[in-house]
């Protein structure tokens, strides 16, 4: 991977790899999850957060004897699935079947490929499988087979430690290959059932930059594909990132380039421009999204409107019918009912009222330098252009602010409000000129 970063630690749709394989896992209610970790231990362990149990592999010495590791965690009952770290879209609908179909025997996640090269080939007679051969260990016949073993399989808990305990490292790669028990179940008349992947995607691996990436975009489409079903207009489908979870109404369109992180809500009737990011947003009925906006943790009501080129931060709430517009940044602050920031303004630890209009280029100066400090901006106030509110500061009910004003006391109802420096003509002043060359 070319990266400090383990590998599993790499993320598809903005979660780890790792953590989506123990999020599948957990989907299927098991008695236990056990995670065998060698390289980078305390980077996977520190951003792992879901509960599992940690077996320590100090020496790599295959798959036999990473699952070996795992041995004084496991029941003598019941069965084993064994997953891996670097295969991030495995689905638990997979995982079920395969449960299913392991009844009372081995149950193995399988992949027919074009191209299988480097790949563990499935040894059939009669449609039993008998065992698996690797690529370094195969014949020239061997090699031909298309059929691989993904890894992916479910073993009775009751064989496991004879089985593990007779694996032999004599092959090319001195490894104890976990897919050797194969040829040992078959040997004690233990069957060993065969599962297809549905697509190969499910199954594959991640072992250099170019394979993470074609899985993102994998997952993605099918991300995309699956909110097309669901009647989410999407100009175009190769071109939007899900990284997290999306609810949404009817009549929804998002144009292309639009990415969706965290939690994310929408109702209906909802237009989200080009090149937009929101992060755990929850957008009412009749709301533009214009292009270039970036939202993050706020709440937007009935028919507003934002952007483009607008960025709503932490703790922004719009009321009903609120306009914010071009170049425009709000951070926990609250605006209310048919109120409107649109042009090129900061409004910080604000609260603002109804019918409210703030002028362009209008600051609330909200930080010290230590604390920060609250604006309150009543109903029916005008705000002029180019105006520093100094926070703390009250402006209210139907104040007027002429523009160009540093405020710094507060603004009576109903009244004019100016706070300019005199306009000064210096009538003697000349023009600086450059120095001339001699």
């Amino acid at each position: 991977m070319y990266s400090s970063l383990p590998k599993v630690l790499h993320k598809i749709a903005g979660q780890s790899m790792l953590s989506r394989v123990i999020n599948t896992a957990q989907s299927l209610t098991p008695q236990n999850i056990i995670v065998v970790y060698g390289h980078g231990a305390e980077l996977v362990q520190a951003q792992i957060k879901q509960e599992v149990i940690w077996a320590e592999q100090k020496e790599q010495l295959g798959t036999g004897h990473a699952l070996k590791m795992a041995l004084p965690h496991l029941s003598q009952e019941g069965k084993t699935l064994v997953l891996y770290g670097d295969v991030p879209l495995i689905g638990t609908q997979t995982l079920q079947t395969l449960l299913t179909l392991s009844q009372d025997g081995i149950a193995l996640l399988t992949d027919t490929l074009a191209n299988p090269t480097g790949l563990g080939r499935i040894i059939r007679a009669n449609d039993q499988i008998l065992g698996i051969v690797e690529e370094k260990d195969a014949t020239e016949e061997q090699k031909k087979i298309q059929e691989i073993n993904t890894g992916i399989m479910v073993i009775p808990n009751q064989h496991i430690d004879a089985w593990l305990g007779q694996l032999q490292n004599n092959n090319a790669q001195k490894e104890f290959y976990l897919t050797d028990i194969i040829a040992l179940a078959t040997k004690n008349n233990v069957p060993v059932y065969g599962l297809s992947v549905h697509h190969s995607d499910e199954a594959t691996g991640v072992n250099n930059k170019q394979q993470l990436a074609m899985l993102e975009r994998s997952y993605q489409k099918q991300q995309a594909l699956y909110l097309l079903e669901k009647g989410v207009t999407l100009l175009d489908a190769n071109r939007f990132d899900l990284r997290g979870t999306l609810t949404h109404g009817q009549d929804v369109t998002i144009d292309v380039n639009v990415v969706f992180e965290g939690e994310n809500s929408l109702g209906n009737n909802i237009s989200i421009g080009a090149n937009c990011v929101l992060k755990n947003v929850t957008i009412a009925d009749n709301v533009i999204i214009e292009p270039f906006s970036h939202l993050e943790n706020c709440i937007i009501k009935q028919h507003s409107k934002v952007g483009p080129f607008a960025r709503l931060r932490t703790g922004t709430e719009l009321s009903e019918n609120t306009h914010i517009g071009n170049f425009v940044e709000v951070k926990n602050s609250q605006i209310g009912q048919n109120s409107k920031v649109n042009h090129l303004s900061y409004i910080g630890d604000t609260s603002i009222g109804q019918s409210t209009n703030i002028g362009a280029g209008t600051i609330t100066c909200n930080y010290d330098g230590v604390n920060k400090f609250k604006t309150k901006i009543g109903d029916h106030v005008f705000v002029g252009s180019g105006t520093m509110l100094v926070a703390p500061v009250t402006v209210e009910n139907g104040a007027t602010i002429g523009a160009g004003s540093v405020i710094t006391k507060i603004c009576l109802s109903d009244k004019l409000t100016l706070a300019r420096s005199p306009q000064v003509t210096i009538d003697s002043w000349l023009r600086p000129q450059k120095a001339t060359k001699e």
